[in-house]
C-alpha cells in the first residue's frame, strides 16, 4: 500500500488509472480522489465490493463508507461491471459510462479434458478456504451420491474441510497446476448461498470448468442463471434433492456429460474468453483518455 501511495503521489504523467475495485480499502473515496487528482480513471468490479460496506461492515463502517463504491463508480470514466447486478448498482450510482465485460479465462490454457470412463466418477469443486463454505450446506448430497454410486470428491483450494464422513481428495491451488486438476472432474459444482453478495459473484469457477468441457451443476443466483443453460451444458439446482438428482443423472450417463461439456465448451468460446473479450476492454479504455 505504500508502494501504491509513493507512486500516485510521484508518477502524475499517466493518461489513464485502470482500478480494480479500489485504489485503498476501508480509505474514503474523497481520499483517494486527492491521490490521484484529476487523472481519469476506469474502475473494474468481478464482484459486488460494495457490500463490502454497506452490507458486511460495522456500524462505523457502514456510517463513513457505505456509499464508498457507489462514489468511485459516479466519479469514474467507465465502470466494468461483470454483470447486470454491478451494472445495476452502477447506474443507481450515477456512473457516467457502464459496460458489461463478463469475467473470462484464456482459451490458451485451458484444454479440452480427454475421456476416461473407466475411472471412478469424480465430482470437483476450485475455490479457496473463503469460499469452501459453500459446499456444507450440500454436505448431504455428497453423502447421499457417494452412498448410491461410490464416487470420489476432489476439492481444489478449500483448505482444511471436512464434509461428515466423506473421504475428500485436497489439492492445494496453484496456477501451474489448476487446469490440470480441473481436468480430472467429471462435473464441476458451484454452490452458493443467497445472500446480495452472491448476487454479485461473476461465475469463474463455472467457466472454469466449461473451458475444460466438463459440465456443470450450480445454484442458480446472479450470474450462474445466464452461464448455466440448463439442460444444455449443465445444471441449476434449487434443492437439495435436484442436487442429488442431477449428479445422479451425470455419475450414470458418461455420454451426456460428454454432450454437456462440448455445449459449455462452446459457450467459453463465444462468450467467456480473454480472445474475444480483450480487444472489446482494449477500446473502451482507449475511449476513456
Amino acid at each position: 500500500y505504500f508502494q501504491r501511495l509513493g507512486k500516485l503521489i510521484r508518477d502524475r504523467d499517466y493518461d489513464l488509472l485502470w482500478i480494480e475495485k479500489e485504489i485503498l480499502p476501508y480509505v474514503p473515496e474523497w481520499l483517494e480522489r486527492i491521490l490521484i487528482q484529476n487523472i481519469p480513471y476506469a474502475v473494474d468490479y468481478d464482484d459486488a465490493q460494495f457490500h463490502t460496506y454497506d452490507y458486511y461492515g460495522s456500524k462505523l463502517t457502514k456510517m463513513f463508507l457505505a456509499q464508498k463504491i457507489d462514489n468511485v463508480m459516479a466519479h469514474a470514466q467507465l465502470v466494468i461491471a461483470g454483470n447486470k447486478y454491478i451494472a445495476i448498482r452502477a447506474n443507481k450510482a450515477g456512473a457516467k459510462s457502464i459496460e458489461i465485460i463478463p469475467t473470462v479465462i484464456d482459451l490458451d490454457r485451458y484444454s479440452i479434458k480427454s475421456d476416461d470412463q473407466s475411472r471412478i466418477f469424480n465430482i470437483g469443486w476450485i475455490g479457496s478456504p473463503g469460499t469452501s463454505s459453500y459446499l456444507n450446506a450440500i454436505q448431504s448430497v455428497f453423502e447421499n451420491v457417494n452412498h448410491k454410486y461410490d464416487c470420489t470428491f476432489t476439492l481444489v483450494g478449500a483448505g482444511q474441510l471436512k464434509l461428515g464422513n466423506i473421504d475428500l481428495i485436497i489439492k492445494d491451488w496453484h496456477e501451474s497446476s489448476e487446469v490440470e486438476d480441473i481436468k480430472t472432474f467429471d462435473v464441476g459444482i458451484m454452490p452458493l448461498d443467497n445472500t446480495p453478495w452472491e448476487q454479485g459473484k461473476c461465475g469463474i469457477k463455472l467457466i472454469q470448468y466449461m473451458a475444460c468441457a466438463l459440465p456443470v451443476v450450480g445454484t442458480p443466483i446472479g450470474v450462474n442463471q445466464e452461464i448455466i443453460a440448463h439442460g444444455v451444458n449443465g445444471f441449476q439446482a434449487n434443492t437439495l434433492d435436484e442436487w442429488t438428482a442431477y449428479l445422479s443423472k451425470l455419475a450414470t450417463d458418461p455420454h451426456l456429460c460428454s454432450v454437456m461439456g462440448a455445449k459449455g465448451r462452446a459457450m467459453v468460446e463465444s462468450n467467456y474468453c480473454l480472445q474475444v473479450t480483450a480487444p472489446k476492454l482494449a477500446q473502451l479504455l482507449r475511449g476513456c483518455i
